[in-house]
């Protein structure tokens, strides 16, 4: 089970998450995890795009895993052979985190352009939360300032700590 993004189906919030991936690719600036193999970028952009418009990191993430996205090793100077095995989950963590971080920059624009405020909260129940993810839940966030922090950081960690890291399971509400 995914994350349970709230807001997602408010009016307008798939159409600000596409533009903010028309954004990325038009900077070549999108993100597509280093574990995605040669040639499959368009495949993961075209994948991306279906479960923004219909679905949700689920159906991206069974759509990276159904069609083979993802590589079995990537290089790595730790390991005596040079090469790591992929993560069984790493499909999973790729979409939940990208499709979040889109989420969120949509989001980000909405509560701009209507004047209401976002609040961190916890989208993904976690076994093992950490102290800095629950530290996070509950404050609210600028949301001009963690746009600029999303969009200037794809696919690595925020200034902000939000959304978290792999498996944090944090994302951002509509404050009520």
């Amino acid at each position: 089970m995914g994350l349970e993004l709230i807001n997602l189906n408010d009016e307008g919030i798939r159409d600000l998450m596409l533009n903010e991936i028309e954004i990325d690719i038009s900077k070549e600036n999108l993100y597509i995890g280093k574990q995605l193999k040669p040639g499959y970028e368009n495949v993961y952009i075209d994948l991306l795009k279906e479960s923004v418009s219909r679905g949700d990191c689920d159906s991206l993430a069974n759509g990276i895993e159904n069609n083979n996205c993802l590589l079995n090793e990537v290089p790595d100077r730790r390991t005596k052979t040079g090469m790591r095995k992929v993560p069984k989950d790493a499909h999973s963590k790729l979409a939940e985190g990208e499709f979040n971080r889109f989420f969120i920059r949509a989001l980000c624009r909405k509560a701009i352009d209507d004047g209401f405020g976002l609040e961190i909260y916890r989208a993904k129940s976690v076994r093992n939360p950490r102290s800095t993810s629950e530290r996070l839940i509950g404050q609210t966030v600028d949301p001009n300032q963690l746009l600029e922090d999303l969009r200037i950081n794809p696919g690595k960690n925020t200034t902000s700590g939000i959304p978290g890291g792999p498996n944090s399971g944090l994302s951002v509400r509509r404050k009520n």
